[in-house]
């Protein structure tokens, strides 16, 4: 007869200092974030008070230079950060990967007079970031996007729609891609515009199946005036910044995957654990047994393959292949993963009050976001055998 229920997850981390740094995560993970997380979502709050913290923290820059209040961490630690916190609330997970992706251009592409002016306010000074790239028209194709920004002088004007942003319409600042030029990717440029700026509006958030604490919104840009000295890169740059700055993000998706299945796996040892039939605990039934068995493989798989695409970024290697396996793999994997634990649970995993269900359905999200996984498949295959005929 068993007794054996989840474990904590074995870390290899590459210092003492992100030792502890995982160590602090966790007790904040379970004071501020796991108690309240079901009840939260179920009412569909964003928490803003909790991204305070982590920006007080210091957890909402964790892999950006010291230099502008950043953490100077490795994305090897950042991402095994991130999957802790995504185990907890995938809102919150998820909303970290989205702020970092949104201070991307700005830290990667900015001026040192930009950096030095927005980045500290961005990394730590409690604001929360956005992504601006698809639109209601444009979403893998997005080069084919829309909103256009004007130049007059020294100020440009945005006019357009941006669909499926997350933080839409509670984000403090929007790195928002816009085009300037011609037709395709050649003619896109980035700018950071503040989330109070006149004529941007949200649209009333998204009607989600899952990651209801999570505000996704349309955001309106009518007339929105930009001064030049918040253009991030060059004019024509910004399709450039954008592709950079996925093939990170699609890491911070793989990350928050893994802690999903994760948190689903967690769940379903602790009740294959303790419920009974027939004089046993049903974890000592074979059949789910082996259930359990190939959820854990996949996971302790995904997280390998997310954690050597990692190092090979934080060695300044090419990763964008490995970047779009991982994002490609680990969601698939948590998909699967959260509906094994719905069948563990029987009938109690498909109600509300076990969260199986919750996972089950914020999984589904993270094979569409930052690239479906069919586009995955695509970035994969051109990488193996070069760009398709035309």
């Amino acid at each position: 007869m068993t007794d054996h229920g989840p474990q904590p997850v074995e870390r290899q981390l590459p210092t003492e200092e992100s030792r502890d740094l995982l160590a602090l995560v966790r007790d904040l993970v379970q004071r501020e974030i796991e108690p309240a997380a079901a009840e939260e979502e179920e009412a569909g709050r964003f928490p803003r008070e909790v991204f305070r913290l982590l920006s007080a923290s210091g957890l909402l820059a964790l892999p950006y230079a010291e230099e502008f209040g950043g953490g100077d961490q490795p994305y090897e630690v950042y991402l095994q950060v991130l999957e802790e916190l995504a185990a907890a609330r995938l809102t919150v997970g998820l909303g970290v990967s989205v702020h970092t992706l949104a201070c991307h251009a700005l830290a990667g592409f900015g001026s040192k007079e930009q950096q030095a002016e927005h980045l500290p306010g961005m990394l730590g000074g409690g604001l929360l970031g956005a992504y601006c790239l698809s639109e209601p028209s444009s979403g893998s194709d997005a080069a084919s996007l829309r909103t256009r920004a004007t130049r007059d002088g020294g100020t440009w004007t945005l006019e357009g729609t941006k669909a499926w942003i997350t933080h839409g319409g509670v984000a403090d600042f929007y790195t928002v891609l816009a085009r300037t030029g011609g037709e395709g990717a050649h003619g896109i440029t980035a700018f950071l515009v503040p989330g109070d700026a006149p004529g941007l509006s949200a649209a009333p958030p998204e009607r989600k199946m899952g990651m209801k604490g999570s505000p996704t919104a349309q955001l309106h840009f009518d007339g929105v005036q930009v001064p030049d000295a918040r253009r991030i890169g060059e004019e024509g740059q910004g399709f450039t910044i954008a592709l950079s700055a996925l093939d990170s993000g699609r890491l911070g998706i793989a990350a928050c995957a893994i802690g999903v299945a994760q948190a689903a796996l967690d769940e379903a040892l602790a009740f294959t654990a303790g419920r009974r039939q027939f004089g046993r605990p049903i974890a000592d039934f074979q059949g789910l047994r082996f259930m359990l068995a190939d959820m854990a493989t996949q996971i302790e798989a995904g997280r390998a393959l997310y954690l050597a695409a990692a190092r090979l970024r934080d060695a300044g290697l090419p990763f964008s292949r490995q970047a779009a396996m991982a994002k490609l793999f680990c969601t698939d994997a948590a998909m699967r993963v959260t509906v094994d634990a719905v069948q563990l649970l029987g009938g109690y995993g498909y109600t509300a009050d076990f969260p199986a269900e919750r996972y089950m359905r914020e999984a589904k999200v993270l094979q569409i976001v930052e690239g479906t996984n069919q586009i995955q498949r695509m970035v994969i295959a051109r990488h193996l055998a070069g760009p398709e005929s035309r």
